[in-house]
């Protein structure tokens, strides 16, 4: 009876055991089929959980039953040591041996499989926080890329508008110098003027009159000159400011 139960529980092993290293399998080819964006036809639809609670299980399940198998293989001594014949006890602790040479070989296996499962989703959970970490530096790097692309822009909606005021102020000087040497100009023309019309002031009157009405005429020209030229500086100067 009790070698009956050992075979039974070491073929429950066996099957629990080859179950539990395909989920481990299918568990890494999963996360490596998720991680690569694909997914296969032999790809099981399971996700981390789900797969996470059936391996808890069946490691609980395979534990209760090495135990039970333990516990089968110490019956099974106790019997051998208390039975009376020589050949007899050479036979049962052959079958004995070989009940826990088998019991300790599952026990190997379960425990490499558990350790390999582990392993495997110890580093999915450690890539999943790398990427997480990747993907939050990306975001954050995104917004500084938007910052930097505004104040670049900032930046050179400065330089134009120094452009522009230095282009304004290049325009002011040379109207102003050439208001200065049409002054120069218009100066020299009425002194030789004036020099040519002060004999003729005191015998021609009239003569006087006209020069006195030239005179006004070339202050008011020159007073609408510097008019117009000084609305066209404040102009360019609002439209350089704005």
């Amino acid at each position: 009876d009790l070698r009956k139960q050992a075979r039974q529980l070491e073929n429950e092993l066996d099957l629990k055991l080859v179950s539990f290293s395909k989920l481990c399998t299918s568990y890494s080819s999963t996360r490596d089929g998720r991680r690569d964006r694909y997914s296969s036809d032999t790809t099981p639809l399971l996700n981390g959980s789900s797969q996470d609670r059936m391996f808890e299980t069946m490691a609980v399940e395979i534990e209760q039953l090495l135990g039970k198998l333990t516990g089968i293989n110490d019956k099974m001594a106790e019997y051998t040591n208390s039975a009376g014949v020589p050949s007899l006890n050479a036979a049962l602790m052959h079958t004995l041996q070989r009940h826990r040479d088998i019991l300790q070989d599952y026990t190997h296996e379960f425990h490499k499989t558990k350790a390999n499962f582990l392993a495997i989703r110890e580093r999915e959970n450690l890539l999943g926080s790398v990427r997480k970490d990747i993907e939050s530096y990306k975001s954050g790097s995104g917004v500084n890329n938007r910052r930097t692309e505004l104040f670049l822009k900032e930046h050179e909606h400065l330089r134009n508008s120094d452009r522009l005021i230095e282009e304004t102020i290049s325009i002011a000087m040379a109207t102003k110098e050439n208001m200065t040497s049409q002054r120069g100009m218009l100066k020299s023309i009425q002194s030789k003027m004036n020099t040519l019309a002060n004999p003729f002031q005191d015998r021609f009157p009239a003569v006087n009159s006209l020069i006195q009405r030239i005179n006004l005429r070339k202050r008011r020209d020159s007073l609408i000159l510097g008019g117009v030229i000084g609305v066209c500086t404040i102009l360019l100067l609002l439209y350089a400011f704005h």
